[in-house]
């Protein structure tokens, strides 16, 4: 049985090809994070292949982390803490499937360049490093049917990541629509990836750590980012649980 938000998605927001979509929690991550709370940002941009001023806030961030955390302590941080628990609990091992944001920093502290893709790809990143949580971008007008589930990945369940192939869902928490799934907190699917033709962006942020309060401002800078460097009135953004 799955169970809807207590709040859903409404209006405009997770509009696919015209068509409303709907989001839903399924029982089974709401028993494994009764405290999860979860933000989407919805909004019409512009996509370009690279942007110099986003890199430099990217930098200094990276430098300010590198005076502040080690590959060590940033498991500490709120986001990431919960999104490893939340692993566990559903039988993955994190240290191997890293969430995102851990593997972002993760890379930063260790004195790597993150990979640069294109300008609504890199500023989900910036997003994601900003705040710990790991942060789905799609485009929103590859979602196929009218709804998106949470749930948890099954065994053999297919799933080609972005850029890594097919990978092991098996007990990652996982947003599908009705072909299949579309994204974890580990990596999002081939099948709905930004490219540089994409206008109408949707953002998931899983904030399993159940602060709402940081889960908004995240939202928030999102949607800041948005207006400097996509071309976009930042959209709208909603909160689910």
């Amino acid at each position: 049985m799955l169970l809807p938000f207590r709040r859903r998605i409404s209006g405009s927001l997770l509009k696919s090809n015209n068509r409303k979509m709907e989001v839903i929690v399924s029982q089974e991550i709401e028993c494994i994070c009764p405290n999860f709370v979860g933000a989407c940002v919805e909004a019409q941009v512009e996509n370009t292949p690279y942007c110099e001023a986003l890199w430099t806030d990217i930098h200094a961030l990276g430098d300010k982390y590198k005076a502040e955390l080690t590959t060590e302590t940033l498991k500490d941080l709120s986001g990431i803490a919960a999104t490893r628990r939340v692993y566990k609990a559903c039988g993955k091992d994190p240290s191997r499937y890293r969430p995102a944001s851990e593997a972002l920093i993760r890379r930063l502290l260790q004195g790597k360049e993150l990979y640069q893709i294109d300008t609504l790809v890199d500023l989900i990143n910036l997003a994601s490093i900003q705040y710990g949580y790991s942060i789905g971008g799609f485009d929103a007008d590859k979602f196929v049917g009218k709804t998106l589930t949470l749930g948890v990945g099954r065994k053999d369940e297919p799933y080609e990541g972005i850029g890594r192939g097919m990978i092991n869902i098996e007990g990652l928490p996982v947003y599908r629509d009705l072909q299949g799934g579309v994204g974890t907190p580990t990596s999002d699917n081939e099948r709905t990836k930004i490219s540089l033709s994409t206008t109408h962006l949707v953002v998931l942020i899983n904030g399993y750590d159940g602060r709402e309060d940081q889960v908004c401002a995240n939202a928030e800078f999102i949607q800041q980012l948005l207006r400097k460097y996509a071309g976009s009135d930042g959209g709208r953004y909603e909160t689910f649980r």
